[in-house]
């Protein structure tokens, strides 16, 4: 299973979305409508799936699932 596949299974969970709503351009906040708490939510499952820490600033940063794939693919060894 790819990153991005992980990824999109973690957000269709929290969000209760559809796959077919999940791509790698999808901003999270204007295309799925999370809020911070579900960005949270998000980040905590996405560090438990990938055993790394996300630190708070560079949460902050991320908008859209490609943001969350390049942060993972460049912390995951």
């Amino acid at each position: 299973m790819t990153t991005f596949e992980k990824i999109r299974e973690i957000i269709m969970e929290q969000l209760s979305v559809d796959e077919s709503m999940v791509t790698i351009d999808t901003n999270l906040m204007k295309d799925l409508e999370a809020d911070s708490l579900d960005a949270v939510e998000i980040i905590m499952a996405i560090e438990e799936e990938f055993g790394i820490e996300i630190p708070d600033e560079e949460a902050e940063k991320f908008q859209t699932v490609n943001d969350l794939i390049k942060y993972v693919d460049a912390h995951v060894e």
